[in-house]
């Protein structure tokens, strides 16, 4: 990737924005790396166009015979052929769509070739698209060396556009709203090394946790993983720590599993969210800053109308830092909760009298 690609790559949330706006006239490919939620712009897409219908083709699993079969019909005595497409091309819904080539660098060459005019005109077999129809694709990067591959005449069919690794603060704001595990959340605040690209990497003993094509990590950390990492760590009461951590091991990886599972030893100083419910002046306050960051995360993630007031007043026992945490968690454009909070009576008189915090925000 070029210089000039690095600074111009795209937040998945640009590419969304790009996609929803010229997605109907052309169709543009995001190429990033492996495990960082490119194929979850399809869900994206699907709640900002409510009245698409959102569809998914798998390039991986397809062959030139599962784009397109002929029908032989007649009329008037003679014979001519139409084609059915695939129905994960959607073709056939009649009404918007919005459709994910999924993986299309992976993709056998005559199943590239077949897409293109779809790609393109937005025409395939015996069909033609509906105008509001959005499409756009996805693919790794070349230099991943995962066999994604993209010849010139189909490049120049389509707007290429290179996608940036997710950072640890962005994808924190995401797992808050997506019952990801607090403790990870928390390491992951610590650790935003785990969110780097191996093109920033020139040799991989600098990064142990990340892929990189140079290494032969069985298993590595990504967005993706991670996701999986938690589902582990919310279940680990059912199983003892070896268990656990042998599960990391073959999720994120041998070093991120150590250093993870470490950090999960820190949520024993945590305090109950039964203790800061009933008895928000007495409950446990942890003395390191790792476990106060997860309590804030646990809370941004769990927090509900009836206890919001406890919170407040177990709040302000924690550092500045912890409350200007939480707030700005609450200021996430994304936040679920935002309303809930931000017309909480004792919230607004706290950010009254810490009007600061928000201002040395923005500098």
């Amino acid at each position: 990737m070029s210089n000039a690609q690095q600074v111009y790559a795209l937040n998945l949330d640009q590419c969304a924005a790009l996609i929803k706006a010229v997605g109907h006239k052309r169709t543009v490919l995001m190429q990033g790396d492996m495990g960082n939620g490119k194929s979850s712009t399809l869900h994206v897409l699907g709640e900002m166009l409510p009245t698409h219908t959102p569809c998914y083709f798998d390039c991986t699993t397809k062959d030139l015979g599962d784009i397109t079969l002929p029908n032989i019909q007649t009329a008037d005595g003679q014979g001519y052929v139409t084609y059915s497409t695939n129905e994960e091309l959607g073709a056939h819904h009649g009404g918007p769509i919005v459709l994910m080539i999924d993986e299309i660098g992976k993709a056998n060459p005559a199943v590239k070739n077949a897409l293109l005019r779809l790609m393109l005109e937005r025409k395939i077999g015996s069909y033609e698209l509906h105008p509001d129809s959005i499409i756009f694709a996805t693919t790794n990067k070349g230099n991943e060396g995962v066999g994604d591959l993209m010849p010139p005449h189909m490049r120049n069919r389509i707007t290429v556009v290179q996608v940036r690794k997710t950072s640890n603060m962005e994808w924190i704001e995401w797992g808050i709203n997506n019952d990801i595990d607090h403790t990870l959340l928390g390491w992951c605040k610590d650790n935003p090394q785990l969110f780097a690209s191996f093109d920033d990497i020139k040799e991989p003993d600098e990064n142990p946790y990340i892929y990189h094509p140079k290494a032969q990590r069985a298993a590595f950390v990504t967005p993706r993983s991670l996701h999986a990492a938690s589902d582990i760590l919310k279940e680990r009461a059912y199983f003892d720590d070896q268990t656990t951590t042998a599960a990391l091991m073959g999720t994120i990886g041998d070093r991120a599993a150590m250093d993870l599972m470490a950090f999960v030893k820190l949520a024993d100083q945590l305090p109950s969210l039964e203790s800061i419910k009933k008895d928000p002046m007495n409950a446990r306050v942890p003395a390191s800053a790792a476990a106060v960051c997860m309590v804030v995360y646990r809370t941004l993630a769990s927090l509900e109308r009836d206890w919001l007031d406890a919170w407040m007043d177990y709040m302000q026992r924690l550092d500045k830092e912890a409350q200007g945490m939480f707030a700005n968690g609450v200021r996430a454009p994304k936040y679920s909760k935002q309303a809930m909070v931000m017309t909480n009576k004792k919230f607004t008189q706290w950010a009254m009298q810490n009007n600061y915090l928000f201002a040395a925000d923005k500098k």
